[in-house]
């Protein structure tokens, strides 16, 4: 799978892994493709003026608090709940970034895709198919995370939804 991709894209994937293997993480998801799409500059979302560190900050607030976005916090406080508060809380008996998985040391060797990191890459080859392109570039990798529970509300929030981004890919290939 992988030989379809563009350097740019497979420096992405490289960089997600670091960012699991940095967090702690024994598997690389969705949330780690978007933020080693971020860490190396994903340009489509500069065209749309998407600020690349707010959504990597956002990133490391979810996986501070265990997996809870901001959507996610924006709903609960609703309720009355306040997840900072419950994080501190959690942290101040167990230690700083104890929802956020770490168990010791970063993990050394090949760190596995989850089940739906492995169907967004899928989803980026079906949408490089559907633009004709013989290659996989940051772009399908991007329309495919558009469209992961968890990635696609962090890109939409910032303008950068599914239809958006297509839009600027096709864009992209007619200029």
């Amino acid at each position: 799978m992988f030989e379809r991709f563009t350097a740019e894209a497979r420096m992405a994937v490289v960089e997600a892994q670091i960012v699991a293997r940095q967090s702690g993480s024994v598997e690389i998801g969705p949330a780690h493709l978007l933020a080693g799409l971020v860490k190396t500059g994903a340009p489509v979302l500069a065209e749309l003026g998407v600020a690349t560190d707010d959504i990597a900050a956002e990133l490391a607030r979810t996986r501070r608090r265990g997996g809870v976005s901001d959507a996610d916090a924006e709903a609960l406080t609703e309720f009355g709940i306040d997840v900072e508060q419950i994080v501190e809380r959690v942290e101040q008996t167990h230690g700083e970034g104890a929802l956020a998985g770490r168990l010791g040391p970063a993990k050394r060797g090949h760190i596995p895709f989850t089940a739906q990191s492995k169907k967004t890459l899928e989803l980026s080859l079906k949408e490089a198919a559907r633009l004709g392109d013989k290659h996989l570039g940051q772009e399908h990798i991007l329309l495919a995370l558009a469209q992961q529970r968890g990635t696609d509300d962090v890109l939409a929030r910032r303008g950068a939804d599914y239809l958006t981004l297509r839009r600027a890919v096709q864009q992209r290939k007619a200029g």
